[in-house]
């Protein structure tokens, strides 16, 4: 099964790759047209790809897959990592199913992009995740899949408190007010938290299951 799951690792890390690179290409070239050269618009682009935890988030499970799929021995591949990288995917197609799919409606290659980044990729992930070798987590382990939305978190308030943006509406205080928006991070923590509680499980089960086989 691991072989299995090497492979899908690998479609993943290519499809993730694929739609970022759309992605970028989607921003920069908007940029562009708002009448900016070349190179501002390069960082421009940039700057603002590398603001959203959906971005973010493909990348870290894009690069895990590769390494899952090339070098699965080495840390990067790791059960821990895995699992933050897991939780990180997953809840991303799940918070923008509830939270943000309603608020815009893409059509060209930028839904391509969307679809790839909050649709196709969380299941394929997961899926592959689900393959590879299971048993050696602990439910103390869950703790890991906090690092990284409470990371991209002091991330976003720092962007924002330099430049008023903010890239997810129920992260911005000036909308929402500090307590709002507290709540809303904590209710996101918490959800990560128990993602990875229950992943953890699922890992445990795997575990046990292969064992029976």
């Amino acid at each position: 099964m691991e072989r299995w799951g090497r492979g899908l690792a690998l479609v993943a890390a290519l499809v993730g790759l694929a739609a970022l690179a759309l992605q970028l290409g989607i921003i920069v070239v908007k940029e562009a047209r708002a009448g900016l050269g070349p190179l501002p618009a390069l960082a421009a682009g940039l700057w603002r790809f590398v603001g959203y935890f959906t971005i973010l988030g493909n990348i870290f499970a894009a690069v895990v897959a590769l390494a899952m799929a090339l070098a699965p021995g080495r840390a990067l591949a790791g059960p821990r990592v895995r699992l933050a990288a897991a939780v990180a995917i997953v809840l991303i197609g799940i918070v923008y199913s509830l939270l943000l799919r309603h608020v815009w409606n893409p059509t060209g290659w930028q839904a391509v992009a969307d679809h790839a980044l909050h649709d196709v990729m969380p299941p394929l992930f997961l899926l592959a995740w689900a393959m590879m070798p299971h048993g050696r987590l602990g439910f103390r382990d869950a703790l890991w899949v906090m690092v990284p939305p409470l990371a991209y978190f002091a991330y976003a308030m720092a962007r924002g408190a330099h430049d008023g943006w903010y890239a997810y509406w129920f992260l911005d205080p000036a909308k929402l007010g500090p307590e709002r928006m507290a709540l809303n991070a904590v209710a996101l923590a918490a959800g990560f938290y128990a993602a990875g509680l229950l992943l953890v499980a699922l890992d445990r089960a795997l575990s046990r299951r292969l064992k029976d086989v």
